[in-house]
């Protein structure tokens, strides 16, 4: 199967265990709240997003095909 471009771009990043932590209780109740799978990854960036003012570049499916 042919994986498709997109503008995303990967990188690494280390926060502390506690952030995590942190970050995946509040994940489990949008994930029930919105009926799909949130991540803490998905927070952080919708996080990221919403401070700075970010718009939306891609579409819903690489958004998401980019978590995994």
């Amino acid at each position: 199967m042919a994986r498709t471009k997109s503008d995303n771009v990967q990188i690494n990043i280390s926060i502390p265990a506690g952030w995590k932590t942190e970050l995946e209780n509040p994940a489990r109740i949008y994930s029930v709240g919105e009926g799909e799978s949130i991540t803490f990854l998905n927070l952080m960036r919708r996080g990221i997003q919403e401070k700075y003012q970010l718009g939306k570049q891609d579409s819903e499916e690489q958004y998401h095909s980019a978590s995994y």
